[in-house]
């Protein structure tokens, strides 16, 4: 089963945007899927789902167990769970036990220099809670670039300095268009077929690499 959490130091990233449509994307291919709000704040990926009836279920469980009270959830029902986690800098806790059962944890985030500067507090947790995750390995950790502007140079930089500080960048990407800033609220359909969907399958790759290599 995949757990994704979907991370960043601050609000107003498109966490919820991308948790939104990566589990739809999930959810169009085939696969079994939940979502979990754990920002019990905002408590945006659980309003969505109601606006918008969405076709997969989502939780909340804005709690700082959350890596012990999820699998009795969960159980062998669902082949992928995407946790749209809280601000990390305002509910470290409940980010952190979010990681500790994650499989991934994906980082939203548009390249610029703002944004690429929260990163580190990012990587430095996933490293903290391999300490106390049973295998006592980081999950895998990624970052998806968002809101990114037609043509412009800067997004590569940004790829290129992510990528030398050892975090992977994935391939896909997502522009910065109103059919995704606007999406909350909204149902979804054809999600597989955007960026999200591609990004989708990449975190599936990577943790098919990740049980090749051991």
């Amino acid at each position: 089963m995949l757990i994704i959490a979907v991370v960043n130091l601050k609000g107003g990233s498109t966490k919820t945007t991308t948790a939104g449509h990566l589990a739809q994307a999930f959810h169009e291919a085939g696969m079994r899927t939940l979502g979990v709000d754990a920002d019990g704040e905002n408590e945006s990926l659980q309003g969505w789902q109601v606006a918008g009836d969405l076709p997969w279920p989502v939780i909340t469980m804005p709690v700082s167990n959350l890596h012990k009270q999820l699998p009795d959830v969960v159980g062998d029902r669902y082949d992928v769970v995407v946790i749209d986690t809280p601000p990390m800098k305002a509910q470290r806790g409940t980010v952190a036990s979010a990681m500790r059962i994650a499989t991934h944890v994906l980082v939203p985030m548009a390249p610029t220099p703002i944004e690429y500067d929260r990163l580190p507090a990012v990587r430095e947790l996933v490293d903290e809670v391999a300490a106390v995750r049973p295998d006592g390995k980081p999950p895998i950790h990624a970052v998806l670039l968002t809101r990114v502007k037609p043509r412009a140079a800067s997004t590569q930089v940004y790829r290129q300095l992510i990528t030398d500080d050892g975090v992977t960048v994935l391939t896909a990407q997502i522009g910065s268009l109103e059919r995704f800033a606007q999406s909350w609220g909204d149902p979804m359909s054809g999600a597989l077929d955007t960026p999200y969907g591609a990004a989708a399958m990449e975190l599936l790759d990577l943790s098919r690499l990740q049980e090749i290599i051991g």
